[in-house]
């Protein structure tokens, strides 16, 4: 016997079966009948008659049985009506039918165990996401309202007072605005909003760009902003300009707010063949190894009350990360406590 047989298959050994056990005991009858004159005849319709009803017959139920046992299953597992071709040429009874439906049974359950997995990784997701927004905007919110209140209740009538208290809500409500921008930043980035404006640019004449703007910055944390040695080769490179301009930006500021007094922050160079590499390396407090897998993430911090206090939104790096990913190149961190970080992100060789 097959081990997976088809409907016709099971059919025809049923009609066989039949066939010959109805000829046995025709042919037992018919010579019974004459008395060992056989009637050929009769002797070769009867198991023709028979194999054929009974070929036909259990193929027309066997179809029936299994059309409605699929027709269940394809009910449950496909989200889309069938039209009414398909279900007229629905069985094909030459094909092994019950295999090819286990096989589709089994690829739905990977499908749907798989969507099961991404939807809760998603729900765990928002729940961080949103516990995360709430903490951040709290604190600020509630630095200001505690203000205010301390304004109202007469303290705006002292004018030492009231005009730090102001500068402290002012600083807050600067804190706010950041956050929501940074927010806005990464929905777009998320949703494939952020359309990138394609050129060909000098990597290093950003650089020096970003390092003129954070000057003020580095001087008055005794932060020295350079190049690495090796680093006087001018590279293009293509990318969106202004986008990369945010990266370095995030990523030397960084470098500054938690650099040491008196440090050094170097920007390096390396030809990749088809990528240009861009380190930026301090020599600051560093990222302790536990903390270097999410220092991507939203709202991580490494050190989160001193984060607090240096200001920002806790968001800088994931929208660099977003950043870098949006124009399909790479970028990573090495780092140990108390010798520095170096970050290094690739982009396309012009």
């Amino acid at each position: 016997m097959l081990k997976n047989p088809t409907p016709k298959q099971i059919a025809l050994f049923a009609a066989l079966y039949i066939c010959l056990v109805v000829s046995i005991v025709g042919g037992l009858l018919l010579g019974l009948e004459y008395l060992g004159t056989p009637n050929w005849v009769a002797y070769a319709l009867v198991p023709l008659v028979v194999f054929l009803a009974a070929y036909w017959v259990t193929i027309y139920y066997l179809r029936k049985y299994i059309y409605r046992k699929i027709k269940l299953i394809y009910k449950t597992i496909h989200k889309h009506k069938r039209s009414p071709e398909e279900k007229t040429n629905s069985i094909d009874i030459t094909s092994d039918i019950i295999g090819e439906v286990e096989k589709e049974v089994e690829e739905w359950a990977m499908t749907r165990e798989a969507e099961i997995n991404k939807h809760n990784a998603w729900a765990d997701y928002r729940r961080k996401y949103i516990g995360d927004i709430s903490h951040e905007l709290k604190t600020p919110i509630f630095n200001i309202q505690g203000f205010l209140h301390t304004l109202l209740d007469g303290a705006m009538y002292d004018n030492e007072i009231n005009h730090s208290f102001l500068k402290r809500a002012a600083k807050n409500v600067e804190r706010l605005h950041t956050i929501v921008e940074d927010l806005s930043a990464i929905s777009r980035l998320e949703s494939g909003n952020l359309v990138l404006d394609t050129v060909s640019f000098d990597i290093k004449e950003l650089t020096q760009e970003v390092f003129e703007d954070l000057e003020i910055k580095a001087a008055q944390k005794h932060v020295v902003l350079s190049f690495k040695e090796g680093a006087d080769q001018s590279y293009r490179v293509r990318a969106d300009v202004d986008s990369i301009r945010q990266v370095l930006t995030n990523l030397l500021h960084n470098s500054i707010k938690y650099g040491k007094g008196n440090g050094r922050t170097k920007v390096g160079f390396y030809d990749m063949d088809s990528n240009i590499l861009i380190e930026v390396a301090d020599n600051g407090i560093g990222i302790a190894p536990e903390h270097l897998d999410h220092v991507f993430d939203r709202f991580y911090r490494v050190d989160k009350s001193r984060s607090r206090a240096q200001g920002g939104s806790g968001l800088g790096l994931s929208i660099v990360k977003h950043i870098i990913d949006a124009h399909k190149q790479t970028i990573n961190v090495r780092s140990a406590n108390n010798l520095g970080s170096t970050f290094g992100f690739t982009l396309e060789k012009a």
